[in-house]
């Protein structure tokens, strides 16, 4: 008998068999999720959309604005600005031409000895003056100076020095170190050190200054 059969009964009122109505979860709940998923894709589809055509309607971004005016992306004209916020001038301005250097006519050299070798000031002014340079005093280095200069050479000279005449002359001797003294005159004082062998080539000089003359514009960054 069934589990199915009331007690007592049998026969024609039986039940038998092994199925059994099933329940279903009702099917209103996944319709309102999957109608909730739809809009809200429609909605970003929409959105999307909305924004490309901003996009096209208003020139595109400013990457593709300079794109359009100068040819490359990112790029600028005008002065820059530097890491501490202050402006600092384009290339081809006038403040980015390089310096105007002085003749070395222009620039009287004294010619001092540091080293213990002899003999080094003379030759090294002679060479000078084959040079251009005007020759001042020649002799033996101070005695604040003497055998204490360990470097190439040490030039000495007014403040105003700085804008010019040490660029010329230290093309000529590389490796010095420079240095101000309280001097009114525009005379410069070369003191020999002890790695001094000689004065550099004059083509090698020359490529020096006129790199400093006409200094090429450095290289826009890439990428923005």
């Amino acid at each position: 008998m069934s589990m199915l059969t009331p007690p007592g009964m049998g026969g024609k009122y039986r039940i038998t068999g092994n199925r059994y109505p099933r329940m279903r979860r009702p099917q209103g709940r996944r319709r309102v999720v999957l109608a909730a998923a739809g809009a809200t894709v429609a909605l970003g589809l929409t959105g999307w959309g909305t924004l490309q055509l901003i996009d096209v309607f208003s020139g595109g971004s400013d990457t593709a604005q300079a794109a359009g005016r100068n040819g490359t992306p990112c790029e600028r004209t005008g002065p820059r600005t530097t890491a501490q916020g202050a402006s600092a001038p384009a290339a081809g301005t006038a403040a980015s031409a390089g310096k105007k250097l002085p003749k070395p006519a222009d620039i009287t050299v004294n010619v001092y000895n540091a080293t213990k070798r002899t003999g080094l000031a003379k030759e090294t002014a002679d060479a000078l003056k084959k040079r251009g340079f005007t020759i001042g005093k020649v002799g033996n280095a101070p005695a604040a100076y003497d055998k204490k200069v360990r470097n190439t050479g040490l030039l000495l000279g007014a403040p105003s020095a700085t804008r010019g005449p040490f660029d010329v002359l230290a093309a000529q001797v590389p490796g010095t170190t420079t240095r101000n003294d309280a001097r009114t005159g525009k005379d410069i004082d070369l003191i020999i050190g002890d790695r001094f062998t000689a004065l550099t080539a004059p083509k090698d000089a020359d490529r020096t200054l006129a790199a400093l003359a006409a200094p090429k514009p450095a290289p826009s960054a890439k990428g923005c």
